[in-house]
């Protein structure tokens, strides 16, 4: 039995010795040579089955058929029943139905010379329109008033404009002259000492932002902030 080396020291085949194959899978030997080259196939009753052409269906053969048939001796020699006489027959307009009229009528000569009594030259006129104040008539120039012209004192009060309060003040313009006597003042020192900005050290120099001073550790709340602490008395109610 040869070791393991002698195995892995042995060369590989050579698969390219077989120059043409005539299956997809791998032979190790060549198959025999035929007469007949070509690969005989032998189909499945149920393939031979599926390979049949699909048969039409009646439907679509009647629908691609000619539209000129023939007529059957039967079809000519019958005779229609009453019932279907009765069923050939038109419907009939309901009673009382009238043809549509003409777009334009034509008038007659009686209503081409017809004068209007009083009473269609009455209604014929248009009518009054009633205004708040006034009644306005198609016959008369003037108009006629029927309110009073002149108000009330509570019409009158209701009428006048609101007034400005007594300590009202108009809206100071955007630019107003400087005085004098502020262009030349002279901030003191401690002004100057309070414009200053608070100094303060960044975190890596050692400052701490929690840090307590003594004073505002010994401070007492006075009576003012105590009241302001307390919370508001309805929402102590449920409590």
């Amino acid at each position: 039995m040869p070791s393991r080396i002698e195995q892995l020291s042995r060369p590989k085949p050579n698969l390219l010795k077989f120059p043409d194959r005539c299956s997809v899978y791998w032979l190790d030997e060549l198959p025999t040579r035929s007469k007949n080259t070509t690969t005989a196939f032998e189909l499945t009753p149920r393939l031979e089955q599926l390979a049949q052409s699909k048969e039409s269906s009646r439907l679509i053969e009647e629908s691609s058929r000619s539209p000129e048939w023939m007529v059957s001796a039967a079809a000519l020699k019958a005779r229609p029943s009453e019932r279907v006489c009765s069923l050939a027959l038109p419907r009939m307009p309901a009673d009382g139905w009238q043809p549509e009229r003409p777009l334009l009528a034509t008038l007659s000569v009686a209503v081409k010379n017809a004068k209007p009594s009083p009473r269609i030259c009455h209604l014929a006129q248009p009518k009054q329109v009633k205004t708040l104040l006034t009644y306005c008539s198609v016959d008369s120039s003037a108009h006629s008033i029927s309110v009073p012209n002149t108000p009330s004192s509570r019409i009158l009060q209701l009428a006048s404009p609101k007034q400005v309060h007594a300590q009202h003040s108009l809206a100071r313009p955007v630019s107003w002259p400087v005085p004098d006597h502020v262009l030349k003042a002279v901030a003191s020192e401690r002004l100057q000492k309070l414009a200053r900005p608070k100094t303060r050290q960044a975190l890596f120099e050692g400052y701490d932002p929690y840090r307590v001073s003594p004073a505002a550790r010994a401070a007492t709340a006075s009576p003012r902030l105590l009241e302001l602490s307390l919370p508001l008395p309805r929402k102590c109610k449920g409590q």
